[in-house]
């Protein structure tokens, strides 16, 4: 990345006192428009990870770096966080080089399926929470076209122009590479962006923003999951509504999937 990136860590209960042990790794992605710090300030991934002996790690993945070694520039997410990163909990935090797990929201969900299918048998278990999973769908496309718009990110320099480098688009599409998932847990999670009690409290304009970001998801990750499935691929779904792309939908979520992801690692 040619600069410092920060990381978050939760450390396992033990592992002060474990001082040889080496400790199973739980990868968590932030989504777009936000950093490292976010899954320890919106949720209580702090508490949860009290009782286990798993060591937490929490990237910055840039507000839009898509987890993707850019087709222009020099933002290599990807190499930074699945090698560099990898290697360096190895060394110096003990991590296991063999039991890992990964979950990501959103942007970050998507960086979590193209990672475990770019890198296969690297994770056991993956989770993607409200996340695009068809860069072929017109409705996602036209979301990625407006958030890209919003955020200022050319999505040319990210996957280059969507027909001449459609190969590249098409190695960053999960729905494209169902095979690519056996051998992993494949977790995938939405809701139907009607929004509901847990929105209470939010902007007209956030739960508006939530609303229509989560309605163009269902119909592709219905599809990807029936195609995981035909692939021989272990999955589980969770679409729910009402559920919005919000916070207290994936704070739910982390609770509802959490005791799944700490048997995986065991």
């Amino acid at each position: 990345m040619n600069s410092s990136i920060p990381v978050r860590v939760i450390l396992p209960r033990s592992w002060a006192t474990k001082k040889k042990s080496t400790f199973p790794v739980l990868y968590m992605l932030h989504g777009g428009n936000d950093d490292y710090t976010s899954w320890t300030r919106e949720t209580d991934v702090e508490a949860l990870a009290e009782n286990s002996d798993v060591l937490i790690v929490m990237p910055d993945g840039g507000k839009f770096g898509y987890y993707s070694d850019w087709h222009v520039g020099a933002s290599r997410w990807e190499t930074f966080h699945t090698t560099e990163l990898v290697q360096l909990m190895e060394k110096e935090f003990r991590a296991s080089p063999s039991s890992r797990a990964i979950v990501g929201l959103s942007m970050g969900g998507l960086g979590a399926l193209n990672y475990t299918a770019h890198h296969r048998g690297m994770f056991r278990y993956v989770a993607a929470m409200s996340s695009y999973v068809d860069l072929n769908d017109p409705a996602v496309r036209l979301v990625l076209a407006l958030g890209s718009q919003r955020d200022g990110t050319d999505l040319k320099q990210v996957w280059g122009d969507p027909n001449e480098n459609a190969d590249i688009w098409q190695a960053h599409n999960p729905s494209a590479m169902p095979r690519a998932f056996r051998g992993t847990t494949v977790h995938i999670s939405c809701g139907n962006g009607t929004p509901g009690p847990l929105d209470q409290g939010h902007p007209l304009d956030v739960i508006v923003v939530g609303a229509l970001a989560e309605a163009a998801l269902p119909n592709s990750v219905k599809k990807f999951a029936a195609s995981l499935r035909s692939a021989g691929v272990r999955t589980t779904t969770h679409l729910y509504g009402p559920g919005t792309h919000s916070w207290p939908y994936w704070q739910r979520e982390l609770h509802a999937i959490w005791p799944t992801v700490m048997r995986s690692l065991k």
